[in-house]
């Protein structure tokens, strides 16, 4: 599962959005967050501009942008304002993992790149669009291209639990739900979990 996914989904049972993540691991190997990060800090445009996740245009005067994240071509205060709320669900997800590196990029988003943003969506300069690619392409790169391996989404409102399985979220009614496999992969992630989060009236199983 790719952290954009999480920008989308809803409860299946009541629809209560938004859910909340916490990641076990991720498929996606520590140099490749390395990669990432890196590319960032020497903030080589040419690079990212050869990589077009991020698409600029002019037209009458207005500035538009798109990218794989918002890929409707958006005049830039819609396409920045799109941008800064599916930075605001990354305070949903709780990074469970044993990697530094994957926790920095989830502090680099809200710590740098977010007060960016937001500085610049407050007076949009169309001549200074391309001081911004850095922080897009960090963006882009984190929530379409890292891939969560293991996992739990969680609604708040209901209380009910999906495991992310192998890549997959499992988000099937309760009556479909094979509880000795889910119970047991709740068992094997107990110890990431807080006993507050058991003490919960979990919904369809708990341990």
């Amino acid at each position: 599962m790719k952290p954009w996914l999480f920008d989308i989904l809803a409860c299946p049972i009541d629809k209560h959005f938004p859910l909340e993540l916490y990641i076990f691991s991720f498929e996606t190997k520590p140099e490749e967050f390395e990669s990432i990060i890196n590319v960032y800090r020497n903030r080589d445009i040419n690079y990212i501009k050869q990589e077009k996740i991020v698409e600029i245009s002019m037209e009458n005067e207005k500035l538009f942008l798109k990218d794989n994240i918002i890929m409707e071509k958006s005049p830039s205060t819609t396409y920045l304002e799109l941008i800064i709320a599916s930075i605001n669900e990354l305070d949903n997800i709780t990074d469970k993992t044993n990697l530094d590196i994957s926790k920095n990029c989830f502090k680099i988003i809200k710590s740098e790149i977010k007060p960016k943003i937001i500085k610049f969506s407050e007076n949009v300069n169309p001549n200074q669009i391309e001081d911004l690619l850095p922080e897009l392409f960090f963006i882009n790169k984190i929530k379409l291209e890292i891939e969560i391996e293991s996992g739990l989404l969680f609604c708040k409102n209901c209380y009910r639990w999906y495991p992310i399985i192998e890549t997959i979220p499992q988000m099937l009614p309760d009556e479909y739900r094979d509880e000795i496999k889910e119970v047991d992969f709740l068992k094997t992630k107990k110890n990431l979990l807080d006993e507050e989060f058991f003490n919960q009236d979990l919904k369809p199983f708990n341990i």
